[in-house]
């Protein structure tokens, strides 16, 4: 894969903003951030929601230009900074950006190049549960399972721009097999965290 400085300079600005947005959240928002929990909170969402998203959109890009398209990850800064302003209330609404693909992208092209992201967050958080079970490192393991099986789901809505509307398009099966293995995950982790 290749990656243009611009691309790698749009990549660190979102994974910083995605991690401290979730850090400030995980840090309990403002009063959080006031007693300095911010520091350790951004660590955790930096190794997973931060390592999430960045797999997630690399998986897209991977898939894209292994049927040859031109494919770059361009943030979108103003919603950068929007879920930033948000976490500081408890709740973070990120579109950080997308992956922009130039070529030849049939339905069927474009629901493989959209469901490699979730899947990539369903290995994620199956390596989060595994870590979660075998090491002492609950808490990282726990929002890791947590936020990867999130981040799976959330991006299976079948709706507008979403990876699950274009998923939907190309293979019905396809996605209610992902959206069920990361429903599944979902759950089990409230039973597991809570």
């Amino acid at each position: 894969m290749k990656f243009s400085n611009t691309e790698k300079e749009h990549l660190a600005k979102a994974w910083i903003a995605i991690s401290l947005a979730f850090g400030i959240v995980l840090a309990g928002g403002l009063k959080g951030v006031m007693s300095g929990n911010i520091y350790s909170m951004f660590i955790i969402a930096a190794l997973t929601v931060g390592v999430g998203f960045l797999a997630h959109e690399i998986a897209h890009k991977y898939v894209a230009q292994r049927y040859h398209c031109y494919a770059e990850f361009r943030s979108f800064d103003n919603m950068l900074l929007l879920a930033i302003a948000m976490s500081f209330f408890g709740f973070v609404f990120a579109a950080p950006g997308a992956v922009m693909i130039r070529g030849v992208v049939t339905k069927e092209r474009n629901g493989k190049i959209s469901i490699a992201g979730p899947i990539t967050n369903i290995i994620l958080a199956l390596i989060f549960l595994i870590l979660l079970i075998i090491t002492p490192f609950k808490l990282i393991s726990g929002y890791g399972l947590l936020i990867n099986s999130w981040l799976a789901l959330f991006n299976m809505i079948p709706f507008g721009n979403l990876d699950g509307a274009k998923v939907l398009r190309w293979n019905k099966v396809a996605y209610g097999f992902t959206v069920a293995a990361a429903l599944l995950l979902m759950i089990l982790s409230s039973k597991l965290m809570f």
